[in-house]
């Protein structure tokens, strides 16, 4: 982030040499908790786990083993970067998300309020998971770094909340807001409307999420039945990477589905009774402040007329140089009334964002698990402790239901609240956010689906049944832009109902580009344009032959996607001079010529789906129904799958109440393990879009074990 030029300019002036690292992790003392715990995991054919425990605690436990028995490398490399002390191992690369963790005062919030805010259920829950994973560090100690033990539930708790941020893209305006000059102007208070601009795309490491989810109601199926599809998308592989489990106790808790490791809950997946899919939403949720700062006391800011102290606190932000050298680095932090501040050279700016003290986002996750109902799932959303996410929901009863999850700030509707606001009107210092029954969602609908795929809440089944824009505020910031997932899913269920479940599957697999996605347009552009080199006049007839899908064969796909991604990349739509227009065509022919030595290589040749010595033709592409989002054509001479459709399900009750499920994970349950029978055993049906059956039910489950054992003894 670029707040860290600033403090990379006096870094070193404020060195001071530190003590190693203490290590308080006794494997001897965390070896035998396995004690206290009654469960055992149970592998099917495809090493999926299935973790059976007397209680949820035990469950916990067990859950945590087993994921620390597939991902151990991930939740160990995950924990400097929760606790704020990433540089210790990675050097100044670690020392900036170090000091975001403590510029928020994550760690304050959790000390301060872990056993108040958080249920005792909850915490015995959380707590058990942090114990299955010391327990497995304990009994595996060729494969931890101790210095990084012993794990604790406040961890996990953390993790959470960090993570949580950066869905909903809250490092995005904190680079904008230390850019070197300021980027948007401060809002005055106006009569005007202003309505909210196209939301941007949130990456992960660089790497797009999106996510689709619909489901469809009895009357909208051929077969009477309900169903819905959970395809949220994420990067094929690292930390927010899915990962399948299905955890069980005996007092209640039955669900399975997909989590990122390190997670002790299920995030999307289904009970016996009820499944939820989610997807990212951008709704405006972080404001900038600009403060004016005493000019003889630069520790004070206006506020209604009056000078306010600047909070100060110094935070240590502890380094390893050059891998071996240990030293401590304090900082100073400064918050306001309004939240944290940041000082650049154009100014002081504080920060609000939804979900400042919020940490409830585990006990949210863990009583969406328990729900087994429409009612308690419900409930359980009510709990608002999710500043974001799109959530598409179904169950054995026939209900579904779209929700726009979000904190949801109140604003006075009198500012712009794209723009920066002034810093010295506390009556701009939101506090309260919308009710749960009060944000954008659509339940039962008379249409008879729902579809979300990161587009406006606005527009998300049949016309009428679509929540009405003029039911709520400008200030609100929900976004307004449809992508093609979201325009097509929407076409072709208007197109095709009541439908089967054939027809189902399709159109979750579906592979076109709609003609009516705003970018799509630059097609025409290309149409219509005059070109003198002969390749360009080629490349110009092969779009104008493309049906604008990305099947196997199609050898239009490639010039296509190329085009229309970076059509998708352009922030102005409108008409671009022939030059542009040529630049941008030629960009994407000369890639393709470098690479195939022709413009139009079949799709298949293209887009693949690589996994150790795996290499897979792929059909589907960027924003398209069946996501895929490949890199690396320059280095590879292909393009390689790195994320959108990962696990995912097609979840039905059928009309007499029995389920069926059938899923596939882009890979197999062996995250890491490059030996493992299972490093890669789904990744061909995945990529000839092959289904299986998660064996869910136990009579199934029970017919297709591979193993079952306790922690500690396999």
């Amino acid at each position: 982030m670029a707040f860290v030029i600033r403090l990379g300019l006096c870094w070193f002036a404020l060195l001071a040499l530190a003590g190693c690292q203490t290590n308080d992790f006794n494997a001897e003392s965390y070896a035998e908790l396995d004690q206290r715990y009654d469960v055992v995991i149970r592998r099917d054919v495809r090493s999926v786990p299935h973790v059976l425990g007397a209680t949820d605690p035990d469950t916990a436990f067990g859950f945590a083993y087993a994921q620390a028995e597939d991902n151990w490398q991930l939740i160990e490399d995950a924990m400097p970067f929760y606790r704020g002390n990433s540089a210790v191992y990675s050097g100044m690369d670690g020392a900036v998300t170090d000091y975001l963790v403590k510029w928020l005062g994550l760690w304050e919030t959790v000390h301060e309020n872990y056993k108040w805010d958080l249920s005792p259920d909850t915490r015995a829950y959380v707590e058990a998971y942090a114990d299955g994973l010391n327990f497995y560090a304990a009994t595996h100690p060729d494969k931890v770094d101790e210095s990084k033990l012993p794990v604790t539930a406040k961890d996990v708790v953390v993790g959470h909340m960090l993570r949580h941020l950066l869905f909903y893209g809250f490092d995005g305006v904190v680079r904008e807001v230390n850019k070197a000059k300021r980027q948007r102007d401060i809002s005055a208070p106006s009569d005007a409307v202003a309505l909210p601009a196209d939301a941007k795309e949130i990456t992960l490491g660089g790497l797009p999420i999106g996510s689709n989810a619909f489901a469809i109601a009895p009357h909208f199926s051929e077969e009477g039945a309900t169903r819905l599809a959970i395809n949220s998308h994420q990067p094929t592989t690292g930390p927010v990477a899915w990962y399948e489990a299905h955890i069980q106790s005996k007092t209640g808790l039955n669900v399975m589905g997909g989590l990122f490791p390190g997670s002790p809950s299920i995030s999307v997946g289904f009970t016996e009774n009820i499944a939820w899919g989610a997807t990212v939403n951008r709704p405006d949720l972080v404001d900038v402040y600009v403060l004016e700062v005493n000019p003889d006391n630069e520790y004070q800011y206006r506020l209604d007329g009056e000078w306010r102290d600047l909070e100060r606190d110094e935070v240590d932000i502890k380094l390893t140089l050059w891998g071996f050298l240990p030293w401590t680095v304090s900082r100073e932090v400064l918050a306001s009334e309004h939240g944290p501040v940041l000082r650049t050279e154009h100014g002081t700016y504080a920060i609000r964002y939804a979900g400042m003290g919020e940490l409830r986002q585990v006990e949210q996750w863990y009583r969406m698990n328990r729900a087994t109902n429409f009612s308690e799932w419900q409930e359980a959303m009510a709990m608002k402790s999710f500043a974001s996410f799109n959530f598409a929901y179904a169950d054995k009863e026939g209900n579904i239901m779209f929700l726009h999850n979000s904190l949801t700030p109140r604003r006075d509707p009198r500012y712009d609240w794209s723009q920066y606001l002034p810093g010295d009107d506390s009556s701009l210092i939101w506090k309260e956010t919308l009710g749960f029954s009060q944000l954008p969602q659509v339940v039962n609908p008379a249409s008879g689906y729902v579809h979300s795929a990161n587009q406006t809440p606005f527009n998300v089944t049949a016309e009428a049944d679509n929540p009405k824009l003029e039911d709520f505020k400008p200030g609100h910031g929900f976004q307004m832009d449809m992508t093609n997932r979201a325009q097509r899913g929407l076409e072709l269920f208007a197109e095709l109902g009541p439908i089967s479940e054939a027809e189902f599957s399709a159109i979750k697999h579906d592979k076109y580009y709609s003609p009516n996605t705003p970018y799509v347009s630059y097609l025409q552009q290309i149409a219509d344009a005059q070109f003198s080199e002969p390749q360009l006049t080629q490349a110009q007839q092969l779009l104008a032959s493309w049906d604008l899908g990305t099947d196997l064969e199609n050898d239009a796909a490639a010039l296509g996607t190329c085009v229309l991604l970076a059509a998708e990349r352009d922030d102005d739509r409108s008409d671009h001079s022939g030059q542009q227009i040529a630049e941008l065509l030629g960009g994407c022919v000369a890639k393709l010529m470098a690479a195939f030595d022709r413009i139009d290589p079949p799709w298949g040749e293209v887009n693949r789906h690589v996994r150790g010595e795996l290499n897979l033709p792929v059909a589907g592409g960027p924003d398209i129904l069946r996501a895929i989002y490949g890199r690396g054509l320059e280095e590879n001479g292909y393009l390689t799958n790195v994320a959108g459709d990962g696990l995912y399900y097609l979840v039905s009750w059928e009309a007499d109440g029995t389920q069926k499920v059938q899923g596939i994970h882009q890979f197999g349950s062996a995250t890491l393990d490059e030996a493992s029978l299972h490093y890669a055993d789904q990744a061909d049906d995945y990529a000839k879009e092959i289904l299986h059956d998660p064996l869910f039910a136990e009579d199934v489950l029970s017919a297709n074990l591979a193993r079952e054992y306790r922690p500690g003894e396999e």
